[in-house]
């Protein structure tokens, strides 16, 4: 029998409703290329304690080889292990890959380990039809809750259509979608689908488009429905870095509301893609976007490397310098500080 999102514990669903900051959670290894475990859940406890409502494991940023190496259900473990300690439990996601034999064994050790929903990828799906991927999607919502996901073709992804999102909304057990095509028109499509499916009170919106940010949690997407559509929080793999200050400007921006929009905080949405543009390595199309996020990592303390599964990736020419450009140029919207304040801890 598998999990419905009714069946959470009580609190799960209203958080993920109400809309938080979930990051892409790293793998944390040594110079041997092998599992770090106490930084690993060093990681996990830094989120935590800079006020994510969720950790998302398993995912693109966590590196999809774990699989190959035999590490998925460690490293879920592990954030499930540190999610434990906490006095309020936060939203737990794991991501689903592959074809739906894959995907389903995936959310059935995800399940195992008391997560909530699986973010699902269907990036192994390229070139199947419509038909195919809401098959595989209906089987793998049979395990688990569904946390929808678009991701971008520059990294992978399938481009999917507003029809595909309207019959993924219509899908009983998907709760929420991370929109992150890093395309305009494209998320337009997932909000259309959504509306058309009836589906806006069920399914939470968020953003996964690193680029933009700011925008998308301001933005009143208004479709010509009832009552405009809003992105209510974030799973992105730019928050796995910087999280304190992250948490703080989605409070920022959720605080607004239907209110008039300061033009300090519109200007922070230039600013935050500035910085992702450096850690992302946008300048050679993403090669080090994860390399990225560990050498802001690194320089916390929280990694003591940026060594990545596959020794081929690492940061680019000149990112390295950018990195320290923008902290440089934005530092309210890095935490060093909290991190230096609170690693002993994390580390304990």
């Amino acid at each position: 029998m598998g999990l419905l999102w009714q069946d959470w514990p009580s609190g799960i669903a209203a958080r993920l409703q109400a809309g938080c900051v979930i990051p892409a959670h790293p793998l944390a290894l040594d110079a041997a290329r092998k599992l770090d475990a106490r930084r690993q859940k060093a990681l996990s406890r830094y989120y935590l304690d800079a006020g994510s409502g969720g950790l998302a494991v398993g995912v693109h940023t966590t590196q999809f080889a774990i699989r190959e190496v035999g590490l998925y259900e460690t490293v879920l473990r592990i954030a499930a292990d540190a999610a434990g300690e906490q006095a309020t439990a936060p939203i737990l996601v794991a991501g689903a890959i592959g074809r739906t034999a894959q995907a389903v064994e995936e959310a059935r050790v995800a399940r195992g380990l008391g997560y909530h929903a699986v973010l699902l990828s269907l990036a192994a799906w390229k070139g199947a039809s419509e038909d195919e991927l809401v098959a595989h999607c209906r089987a793998v919502a049979e395990e688990m809750p569904l946390f929808g996901f678009y991701l971008q073709p520059a990294v992978g992804g399938v481009p999917l259509p507003a029809s595909f999102w309207r019959r993924f909304a219509a899908i009983p057990n998907v709760v929420a979608i991370k929109i992150a095509p890093f395309n305009r028109y494209a998320t337009l499509d997932v909000l259309r689908g959504v509306q058309e499916a009836g589906a806006a009170e069920r399914i939470a919106l968020y953003t996964g488009n690193d680029d933009h940010i700011v925008a998308d949690l301001l933005t009143p997407f208004d479709l010509g429905g009832e009552r405009p559509l809003r992105i209510v929080g974030g799973l992105l793999g730019h928050w796995s870095v910087w999280t304190r200050a992250a948490v703080e400007l989605h409070a920022r921006c959720r605080a607004v509301g239907d209110g008039p929009i300061p033009p300090g905080l519109l200007a922070l949405d230039a600013q935050v893609t500035e910085m992702n543009a450096a850690v992302f390595d946008v300048a050679h199309h993403f090669h080090g976007v994860i390399a990225g996020c560990h050498e802001v990592l690194r320089r916390q303390g929280l990694l003591e490397g940026i060594w990545c599964l596959d020794e081929r990736e690492g940061l680019s020419p000149g990112q390295s310098e950018l990195l320290t450009a923008v902290a440089a140029r934005y530092p309210q919207l890095t935490d060093d500080a909290f991190v230096r304040e609170n690693l002993h801890r994390w580390l304990a």
